[in-house]
Protein backbone atom coordinates (compact mmCIF):
# COMPACT_ATOMS: atom_id res chain seq x y z
CA UNK A 1 0.00 0.00 0.00
CA UNK A 2 1.10 3.69 -0.72
CA UNK A 3 0.44 6.26 1.74
CA UNK A 4 0.12 10.39 1.53
CA UNK A 5 -0.89 13.33 3.92
CA UNK A 6 -4.28 14.15 4.64
CA UNK A 7 -4.23 17.45 2.78
CA UNK A 8 -2.21 19.96 4.87
CA UNK A 9 -1.74 18.13 7.77
CA UNK A 10 0.78 15.64 9.06
CA UNK A 11 -1.82 12.57 8.91
CA UNK A 12 -0.77 9.47 6.70
CA UNK A 13 -3.57 7.78 5.19
CA UNK A 14 -3.42 4.90 2.50
CA UNK A 15 -4.52 5.81 -1.14
CA UNK A 16 -7.61 3.69 -0.59
CA UNK A 17 -9.78 4.80 1.46
CA UNK A 18 -12.33 1.49 2.78
CA UNK A 19 -15.90 2.48 2.89
CA UNK A 20 -18.42 1.01 4.61
CA UNK A 21 -22.04 1.58 3.27
CA UNK A 22 -22.66 -1.33 2.23
CA UNK A 23 -22.18 -3.15 5.78
CA UNK A 24 -25.60 -3.96 7.37
CA UNK A 25 -27.94 -3.42 3.99
CA UNK A 26 -25.99 -5.82 1.99
CA UNK A 27 -23.09 -6.84 3.91
CA UNK A 28 -23.86 -8.98 7.27
CA UNK A 29 -21.27 -7.99 9.95
CA UNK A 30 -19.17 -11.28 9.88
CA UNK A 31 -18.72 -10.41 6.18
CA UNK A 32 -18.31 -6.99 7.00
CA UNK A 33 -15.32 -8.32 9.33
CA UNK A 34 -14.00 -9.99 6.63
CA UNK A 35 -13.50 -7.04 4.33
CA UNK A 36 -12.15 -4.92 7.42
CA UNK A 37 -10.12 -7.42 8.11
CA UNK A 38 -8.45 -8.07 4.65
CA UNK A 39 -8.60 -4.27 4.20
CA UNK A 40 -6.28 -3.86 7.13
CA UNK A 41 -3.83 -6.62 6.27
CA UNK A 42 -3.56 -5.08 2.94
CA UNK A 43 -2.17 -1.64 4.43
CA UNK A 44 -5.35 0.38 4.23
CA UNK A 45 -5.35 2.38 7.33
CA UNK A 46 -8.24 4.98 6.05
CA UNK A 47 -11.73 3.80 7.17
CA UNK A 48 -15.17 5.98 5.87
CA UNK A 49 -18.33 5.73 7.22
CA UNK A 50 -21.32 8.29 8.43
CA UNK A 51 -23.80 8.25 11.13
CA UNK A 52 -26.99 7.59 8.39
CA UNK A 53 -25.69 4.46 7.04
CA UNK A 54 -27.51 1.81 7.52
CA UNK A 55 -30.61 3.53 6.34
CA UNK A 56 -34.45 3.62 7.00
CA UNK A 57 -34.79 2.53 10.53
CA UNK A 58 -31.57 0.83 10.48
CA UNK A 59 -29.12 3.76 11.01
CA UNK A 60 -26.56 3.84 13.06
CA UNK A 61 -25.72 0.43 11.73
CA UNK A 62 -22.91 0.48 9.82
CA UNK A 63 -21.25 2.30 12.87
CA UNK A 64 -22.06 -0.58 14.83
CA UNK A 65 -20.51 -3.02 12.91
CA UNK A 66 -17.66 -0.91 12.92
CA UNK A 67 -17.88 -0.56 16.35
CA UNK A 68 -18.11 -4.24 17.03
CA UNK A 69 -14.90 -4.73 14.92
CA UNK A 70 -13.17 -2.91 17.20
CA UNK A 71 -14.30 -4.20 20.16
CA UNK A 72 -13.01 -7.13 18.71
CA UNK A 73 -9.69 -6.48 18.01
CA UNK A 74 -8.54 -4.24 20.96
CA UNK A 75 -7.24 -0.72 21.25
CA UNK A 76 -4.32 -2.29 18.51
CA UNK A 77 -6.27 -2.37 16.06
CA UNK A 78 -8.38 1.13 16.75
CA UNK A 79 -5.24 2.59 16.66
CA UNK A 80 -4.28 1.61 13.20
CA UNK A 81 -7.12 2.84 11.60
CA UNK A 82 -7.80 6.09 10.89
CA UNK A 83 -11.56 6.50 11.30
CA UNK A 84 -13.83 8.80 9.33
CA UNK A 85 -17.64 9.18 9.91
CA UNK A 86 -20.05 12.31 8.99
CA UNK A 87 -22.90 14.14 10.78
CA UNK A 88 -26.00 15.96 9.26
CA UNK A 89 -29.03 13.60 8.35
CA UNK A 90 -31.45 12.93 10.74
CA UNK A 91 -30.95 9.87 12.88
CA UNK A 92 -34.81 9.24 13.34
CA UNK A 93 -36.94 6.31 12.08
CA UNK A 94 -38.57 7.02 9.01
CA UNK A 95 -41.35 9.00 9.23
CA UNK A 96 -40.27 10.11 12.68
CA UNK A 97 -38.11 12.61 11.83
CA UNK A 98 -37.50 15.48 14.76
CA UNK A 99 -36.12 19.43 14.95
CA UNK A 100 -32.75 19.67 16.11
CA UNK A 101 -31.87 15.74 15.26
CA UNK A 102 -30.40 16.66 12.12
CA UNK A 103 -28.38 19.36 10.04
CA UNK A 104 -25.03 21.55 11.91
CA UNK A 105 -26.58 22.95 14.56
CA UNK A 106 -24.19 22.93 17.65
CA UNK A 107 -26.79 20.91 19.44
CA UNK A 108 -27.23 18.39 16.79
CA UNK A 109 -23.22 17.97 16.04
CA UNK A 110 -23.04 17.79 20.03
CA UNK A 111 -25.61 14.69 20.03
CA UNK A 112 -24.32 13.09 17.47
CA UNK A 113 -20.99 13.33 17.93
CA UNK A 114 -21.63 11.46 21.10
CA UNK A 115 -23.95 9.12 19.59
CA UNK A 116 -21.58 7.84 17.15
CA UNK A 117 -18.56 7.52 19.53
CA UNK A 118 -20.83 5.44 20.95
CA UNK A 119 -21.74 3.14 18.25
CA UNK A 120 -18.25 2.92 16.98
CA UNK A 121 -17.20 1.75 20.53
CA UNK A 122 -14.18 4.46 20.39
CA UNK A 123 -13.64 7.65 22.03
CA UNK A 124 -12.02 9.71 19.35
CA UNK A 125 -13.17 10.17 15.48
CA UNK A 126 -10.34 11.01 13.69
CA UNK A 127 -11.86 12.98 10.59
CA UNK A 128 -15.99 14.19 11.89
CA UNK A 129 -17.44 15.68 8.18
CA UNK A 130 -19.96 17.36 7.88
CA UNK A 131 -22.45 14.77 5.48
CA UNK A 132 -23.55 18.39 3.22
CA UNK A 133 -23.78 21.94 3.41
CA UNK A 134 -26.26 23.87 5.97
CA UNK A 135 -27.88 26.69 4.53
CA UNK A 136 -29.34 27.55 7.57
CA UNK A 137 -26.69 27.26 10.18
CA UNK A 138 -24.21 29.93 10.36
CA UNK A 139 -20.06 28.61 10.20
CA UNK A 140 -19.33 30.70 13.21
CA UNK A 141 -21.45 28.47 15.22
CA UNK A 142 -20.51 24.86 13.51
CA UNK A 143 -16.26 26.19 14.49
CA UNK A 144 -17.59 26.91 17.99
CA UNK A 145 -19.19 23.52 18.55
CA UNK A 146 -15.90 21.85 16.51
CA UNK A 147 -13.13 23.31 18.41
CA UNK A 148 -15.19 22.42 21.76
CA UNK A 149 -14.99 18.55 20.38
CA UNK A 150 -11.22 18.96 19.81
CA UNK A 151 -10.67 19.85 23.00
CA UNK A 152 -12.49 17.52 24.62
CA UNK A 153 -10.52 15.01 22.38
CA UNK A 154 -13.78 13.67 20.93
CA UNK A 155 -12.06 14.75 17.06
CA UNK A 156 -9.27 15.47 15.57
CA UNK A 157 -9.91 17.04 12.30
CA UNK A 158 -13.11 18.15 10.30
CA UNK A 159 -13.93 17.46 6.92
CA UNK A 160 -16.90 18.24 4.02
CA UNK A 161 -18.87 16.51 2.02
CA UNK A 162 -20.21 17.23 -1.00
CA UNK A 163 -19.84 21.07 -0.60
CA UNK A 164 -19.40 23.50 -3.36
CA UNK A 165 -16.27 25.61 -3.86
CA UNK A 166 -17.26 28.91 -2.65
CA UNK A 167 -18.50 27.13 1.11
CA UNK A 168 -15.48 25.61 0.90
CA UNK A 169 -13.74 28.86 0.96
CA UNK A 170 -16.28 30.81 2.84
CA UNK A 171 -15.53 27.76 5.62
CA UNK A 172 -12.12 28.13 6.00
CA UNK A 173 -11.42 31.94 5.72
CA UNK A 174 -14.11 32.25 8.98
CA UNK A 175 -12.05 29.18 10.93
CA UNK A 176 -8.49 31.06 10.11
CA UNK A 177 -10.01 34.07 11.55
CA UNK A 178 -11.36 32.34 14.59
CA UNK A 179 -7.67 30.94 14.77
CA UNK A 180 -9.69 27.17 13.77
CA UNK A 181 -7.70 24.64 11.69
CA UNK A 182 -10.84 24.76 9.06
CA UNK A 183 -11.39 21.73 6.73
CA UNK A 184 -8.92 19.54 6.20
CA UNK A 185 -10.59 17.25 3.44
CA UNK A 186 -13.45 17.28 1.08
CA UNK A 187 -15.22 14.21 0.17
CA UNK A 188 -17.13 14.71 -3.24
CA UNK A 189 -18.48 12.89 -6.67
CA UNK A 190 -15.55 12.76 -8.38
CA UNK A 191 -14.65 10.13 -11.34
CA UNK A 192 -13.80 9.56 -15.12
CA UNK A 193 -17.48 10.27 -15.87
CA UNK A 194 -18.38 13.17 -13.93
CA UNK A 195 -15.67 15.99 -13.75
CA UNK A 196 -17.29 18.65 -12.97
CA UNK A 197 -15.20 18.82 -9.20
CA UNK A 198 -12.51 19.85 -11.87
CA UNK A 199 -14.21 23.18 -12.34
CA UNK A 200 -14.11 24.56 -8.29
CA UNK A 201 -14.09 22.08 -5.58
CA UNK A 202 -10.58 21.04 -6.59
CA UNK A 203 -8.99 23.75 -7.15
CA UNK A 204 -11.04 25.30 -3.75
CA UNK A 205 -9.52 22.39 -2.14
CA UNK A 206 -6.20 22.89 -3.12
CA UNK A 207 -5.58 26.23 -2.38
CA UNK A 208 -7.12 25.59 1.09
CA UNK A 209 -5.17 22.69 2.00
CA UNK A 210 -8.02 20.09 1.89
CA UNK A 211 -7.26 16.79 0.63
CA UNK A 212 -9.79 15.44 -1.87
CA UNK A 213 -11.80 12.11 -1.46
CA UNK A 214 -13.58 11.01 -4.25
CA UNK A 215 -16.71 8.94 -3.76
CA UNK A 216 -18.45 7.04 -6.67
CA UNK A 217 -15.22 6.23 -8.36
CA UNK A 218 -16.67 3.79 -10.86
CA UNK A 219 -20.15 5.93 -11.05
CA UNK A 220 -22.22 3.42 -9.69
CA UNK A 221 -20.63 0.91 -11.55
CA UNK A 222 -21.00 2.00 -15.00
CA UNK A 223 -17.12 2.33 -15.41
CA UNK A 224 -16.52 -0.96 -14.33
CA UNK A 225 -17.04 -2.90 -17.12
CA UNK A 226 -20.28 -3.42 -17.05
CA UNK A 227 -21.49 -3.90 -20.75
CA UNK A 228 -18.91 -6.47 -20.84
CA UNK A 229 -20.13 -7.91 -17.37
CA UNK A 230 -23.79 -8.09 -19.25
CA UNK A 231 -23.45 -9.55 -22.24
CA UNK A 232 -22.01 -12.43 -19.66
CA UNK A 233 -25.26 -12.34 -17.91
CA UNK A 234 -24.13 -10.26 -15.03
CA UNK A 235 -27.05 -7.79 -13.37
CA UNK A 236 -27.15 -4.17 -13.96
CA UNK A 237 -29.00 -2.10 -11.68
CA UNK A 238 -28.93 1.21 -9.81
CA UNK A 239 -27.42 4.81 -11.14
CA UNK A 240 -25.71 2.56 -14.19
CA UNK A 241 -28.39 1.34 -15.66
CA UNK A 242 -30.11 4.38 -15.83
CA UNK A 243 -27.20 5.76 -17.52
CA UNK A 244 -27.63 3.02 -20.15
CA UNK A 245 -30.42 3.82 -20.91
CA UNK A 246 -29.10 6.93 -22.64
CA UNK A 247 -27.80 6.07 -25.98
CA UNK A 248 -24.91 8.58 -25.92
CA UNK A 249 -23.70 7.42 -22.61
CA UNK A 250 -23.78 3.90 -23.61
CA UNK A 251 -21.50 4.66 -26.72
CA UNK A 252 -19.26 6.66 -24.44
CA UNK A 253 -19.56 3.93 -22.23
CA UNK A 254 -18.44 1.49 -25.03
CA UNK A 255 -15.88 3.54 -26.35
CA UNK A 256 -14.02 3.36 -22.85
CA UNK A 257 -14.36 -0.43 -22.66
CA UNK A 258 -13.30 -0.58 -26.13
CA UNK A 259 -10.32 1.60 -25.26
CA UNK A 260 -9.14 -0.28 -22.28
CA UNK A 261 -9.47 -3.72 -24.40
CA UNK A 262 -6.87 -2.33 -26.68
CA UNK A 263 -4.85 -1.68 -23.82
CA UNK A 264 -5.59 -5.03 -22.26
CA UNK A 265 -6.56 -3.01 -18.80
CA UNK A 266 -9.23 -3.76 -16.56
CA UNK A 267 -12.06 -0.95 -16.40
CA UNK A 268 -12.19 -0.78 -12.79
CA UNK A 269 -8.81 -0.99 -11.69
CA UNK A 270 -7.79 1.45 -14.37
CA UNK A 271 -11.00 3.94 -13.22
CA UNK A 272 -9.68 3.94 -9.83
CA UNK A 273 -5.54 4.25 -10.91
CA UNK A 274 -6.77 7.62 -12.90
CA UNK A 275 -8.12 8.63 -9.79
CA UNK A 276 -4.23 8.06 -8.18
CA UNK A 277 -3.17 10.22 -11.05
CA UNK A 278 -5.54 13.32 -10.23
CA UNK A 279 -3.59 16.22 -8.54
CA UNK A 280 -5.32 16.92 -5.27
CA UNK A 281 -6.67 13.16 -4.85
CA UNK A 282 -5.82 11.88 -1.66
CA UNK A 283 -7.66 8.40 -2.48
CA UNK A 284 -10.91 7.29 -3.65
CA UNK A 285 -13.24 5.63 -1.38
CA UNK A 286 -14.06 1.64 -2.65
CA UNK A 287 -16.90 -0.23 -1.33
CA UNK A 288 -16.05 -3.58 -1.30
CA UNK A 289 -18.78 -6.25 -0.24
CA UNK A 290 -16.72 -9.12 -0.25
CA UNK A 291 -12.81 -9.46 0.11
CA UNK A 292 -12.46 -10.43 -3.61
CA UNK A 293 -13.94 -6.99 -4.72
CA UNK A 294 -11.34 -5.56 -2.19
CA UNK A 295 -8.61 -7.65 -4.29
CA UNK A 296 -9.11 -5.79 -7.40
CA UNK A 297 -9.62 -2.69 -5.70
CA UNK A 298 -5.94 -2.99 -4.56
CA UNK A 299 -4.33 -3.89 -7.95
CA UNK A 300 -5.15 -0.18 -9.00
CA UNK A 301 -2.39 1.30 -6.60
CA UNK A 302 0.35 -0.09 -8.31
CA UNK A 303 -1.24 0.20 -11.83
CA UNK A 304 0.74 2.70 -13.90
CA UNK A 305 -1.23 4.02 -17.08
CA UNK A 306 0.77 5.34 -19.95
CA UNK A 307 0.23 8.81 -21.36
CA UNK A 308 -1.38 6.87 -24.25
CA UNK A 309 -3.87 5.81 -22.21
CA UNK A 310 -4.64 8.71 -20.47
CA UNK A 311 -4.72 11.09 -23.78
CA UNK A 312 -7.46 8.09 -24.78
CA UNK A 313 -9.50 8.58 -21.15
CA UNK A 314 -9.24 12.40 -22.09
CA UNK A 315 -10.63 11.77 -25.49
CA UNK A 316 -13.50 9.95 -24.16
CA UNK A 317 -14.53 11.18 -21.06
CA UNK A 318 -13.43 15.56 -22.01
CA UNK A 319 -12.46 17.67 -19.08
CA UNK A 320 -14.89 20.03 -17.34
CA UNK A 321 -11.54 22.44 -17.62
CA UNK A 322 -11.40 24.90 -14.29
CA UNK A 323 -12.93 28.07 -13.66
CA UNK A 324 -13.32 30.29 -15.16
CA UNK A 325 -12.17 29.42 -18.22
CA UNK A 326 -14.86 26.78 -18.45
CA UNK A 327 -17.76 28.88 -18.99
CA UNK A 328 -15.91 32.21 -19.50
CA UNK A 329 -14.90 31.28 -23.31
Amino acid sequence: MKYTQLGRTGLKVSRLVLGTMNFGPFTDEADSHAVMDAALDAGINFFDTANVYGWGDNKGRTEEIIGSWFAAGGAARRDKVVLATKVYGNMAGDGEAWPNHDRLSALNIRRAVDASLKRLQTDYIDLYQFHHIDRLTPFEEIWQAIDVLVQQGKILYAGSSNFPGYKIAQANELAARRGSYGLVSEQCLYNLYERRAEMEVIPAAQEYGLGVIPWSPLHGGALGGILKGAEKGRRVSGRAAELLTDPAIRSQVQAYEDLLDKHGADPGETALAWLLTRPGVTGPIIGPRTAEQLESALRAVELELSEELLAGLDEVFPASGPSPEAFAW
